[in-house]
Order: C-alpha cells, then structure tokens, then sequence
C-alpha cells in the first residue's frame, strides 16, 4: 500500500474494527502508520465513527521533533509512536489499545511469559511489561522502547499494550494475538501455576514460523 489517501483510510477502517472486536473501548486506542518520511496517526479525541481520512495527522519521522500537520492535532501518545518508528526501520505500523486481558496484566505489573508458542511471533520468549509513566510523556515514550527492544509488542503497565508490525494488518493482527496470549494466561492463573514453554521450544517455534530477528535486543 503506497497511496496516502489509501493509508489514511485504512488506518480509521483497522481503528473502527478494532472497537468493533472489543480490542479497544472509545478513543483511548491509537493507530500510527509509516509513509515514505511520514507518520500518519489517529488525530486526538476524535471517535472513529466520525474520523474521515483529512483528519490524519501528519508528523516527519526525522524532521523537526513534534511537529505535525492536519486539521486536528495528532494523539496524545504520538511520542512512542514516532521513537518506535525512528528507532525500529523496519516497523511500518503500530497499534495501541486498552484491551481488558493486556490491561489487566498490566495493573499487576505483569508481563506474559512463554504460555504458548505463539509468543514466538513477538520476538522472544516473553512480552515484557513498562514501567509506568504518565500517558504521553517523554518518560512513557523511554520505557515503551525499553520495554519493545527486540519485540513486537509490550504491555505498558496500569495503561494498555502496543504491537507493532512490518504493516496495518500485521500490526492489527499481532495487537489481537497478543490480547489472546493474556487472556489465555490470565485464565490459566485462575486454574494454577502456569506450565511455560522452554527457551528452545519458543525458539524452534520461531524457526517453524520462519520469524527472523527472534531474541535480539537492539
């Protein structure tokens, strides 16, 4: 997908089926896509009903720090978007939301361990969970990246989770498989102690999956 109006329009469709799921509750998710030398993103407070494309906000990967373009102005969480994007080249998109089993884990300052081998398509062995900072502020961004260094997604703690992905629908697919990995986790804690996968088990996982990159950190 290379076409802008294209990209604006795709971000608001995976915004609204993302509610639609029960990925994400309201305008508390956001939703933030490369172009080119651009990030487009959800603008701020608006419901996704009631977004059209125009209402994207545009802001420059390298240029001048901060600084947007738009009718309305770009989500309040636009710092972690934008370092993710700077620090991660390959990251295309990124998916934020404040789904019930991701948050709830996230109160207890919980990450999620090897439950199942499908945390192998987040890079590693485990989905780490970041300290808490206020919501976009610098310190929040800080402990997003520390958080995602060689994953895919990281829980971000009493707020939500982040997925990012090489694109909208990798990152929307990984934002719903990492909601599923809590809610499996989450329950098997109300049966007993978790039985977890070994490092190597994860990793031939990976290897099956044809995941590249798996375990690094930076």
């Amino acid at each position: 997908m290379t076409d802008e109006t294209e990209i604006r329009a795709a971000i608001i469709a995976q915004c609204r089926a993302m509610n639609a799921s029960g990925l994400n509750q309201g305008t508390s998710g956001n939703i933030s896509a490369r172009h080119g030398e651009i990030m487009l993103i959800t603008p701020s407070a608006i419901p996704y009903d009631a977004m059209t494309p125009d209402m994207i906000a545009s802001m420059p990967i390298e240029g001048e720090y901060g600084a947007w373009e738009g009718p309305k102005k770009p989500s309040s969480e636009w710092r972690f978007h934008l370092d993710i994007l700077r620090a991660r080249p390959e990251v295309g998109a990124i998916v934020h939301t404040h789904s019930t089993y991701c948050t709830s884990l996230s109160i207890a300052r919980m990450g999620i361990p090897a439950v199942h081998y499908m945390i192998a398509h987040f890079g590693g062995p485990d989905i780490r969970c970041a300290d808490y900072a206020l919501y976009g502020s610098a310190e929040l961004s800080a402990q997003v990246l520390k958080a995602i260094e060689g994953r895919n997604g990281c829980l971000l703690a009493n707020h939500g989770m982040i997925a990012a992905g090489k694109n909208l629908a990798q990152a929307m697919w990984l934002a719903v498989e990492l909601e599923t990995l809590a809610r499996q986790y989450w329950h098997a804690l109300q049966i007993g102690k978790p039985v977890l996968l070994s490092d190597r088990e994860v990793r031939e996982a990976a290897e099956k999956f044809g995941v590249t990159g798996y375990g690094l950190e930076g």
